[in-house]
């Protein structure tokens, strides 16, 4: 409760951006020793610019590398249960520097095409020039997307909801169903019911109330751009689509499941 004080305040004053930059060196100096034995034994990987690696999850080699290829892996448990995974398009939207996508190639068949979008121009440039294998591209905050459509069989995006408006949760679900192809599955995490300890008072008024809660001031999209949704409003969310599965994963330690979401489009 403290820490969620603080934060508040934080946003309040408008220093979030400065706070989260302070939190970067903060971990790239705690894990100064760890990542650099990671590069030592691993010369061959290709690393994204430092603050990338921190945008999309945390400032940690071996989480960005290794933790990231066990969640592709984890993804691709989900897929199979719900799809064939031979000759299909499927997209990341979302996919930051790479961090899940890059396994996907050697993972899934190679009758497979893979691509990859985020509104963050600079990841993406990387990833053009990093990553073979994928079809990567631009967007923007808001939609389009540049593909046709019913062109995907499978989108995922995993954390990037929990980064957006609720304009825009309702705008890019929309824009999600345009590129999938009918029958074609998407599979989303949010902020959960594991979230409600991390939530203030009147939050969580809101939050059992069914409705989002936003806690913004900051840039939207941005990791400091923070949406919660309880079950009740991705419901409504996905009144057009079937809802194939929604799962609340068990807290591990110190870690935070987010919720899954599987749906299909009609």
């Amino acid at each position: 409760m403290y820490k969620t004080r603080i934060t508040a305040l934080l946003r309040k004053l408008k220093l979030m951006h400065y706070s989260d930059r302070m939190n970067f060196y903060y971990q790239k100096y705690r894990n100064r020793s760890i990542n650099r034995i990671f590069k030592e034994k691993n010369p061959d990987v290709v690393l994204p610019p430092d603050y990338m690696i921190y945008e999309s999850f945390q400032m940690n080699y071996e989480n960005y590398f290794n933790d990231s290829l066990d969640t592709a892996k984890w993804l691709i448990s989900y897929f199979e249960n719900y799809i064939s995974l031979k000759n299909i398009r499927l997209l990341e939207w979302g996919c930051g520097p790479a961090r899940i996508i890059r396994h996907l190639p050697k993972l899934l068949d190679n009758t497979c095409e893979i691509y990859g979008s985020d509104y963050n121009h600079e990841t993406i440039g990387w990833c053009e020039k990093n990553i073979s294998g994928i079809d990567f591209s631009k967007n923007n905050l808001e939609p389009p997307l540049k593909f046709p459509n019913n062109f995907f069989d499978i989108i995922y995006a995993t954390s990037v909801f929990t980064h957006l408006s609720e304009e825009m949760h309702y705008a890019w679900l929309n824009e999600l169903k345009r590129v999938c192809k009918t029958n074609g599955i998407i599979f989303l995490t949010t902020h959960g019911d594991n979230c409600k300890p991390k939530l203030s008072a009147d939050e969580l008024k809101i939050f059992e109330s069914g409705k989002l809660v936003i806690r913004g001031n900051v840039k939207e999209g941005h990791r400091t751009f923070a949406a919660y949704q309880p079950p009740e409003f991705m419901r409504k969310l996905f009144s057009e689509v079937e809802i194939l599965e929604h799962s609340t994963r068990s807290p591990e330690g110190n870690y935070i499941p987010q919720d899954v979401w599987i749906v299909r489009k009609k």
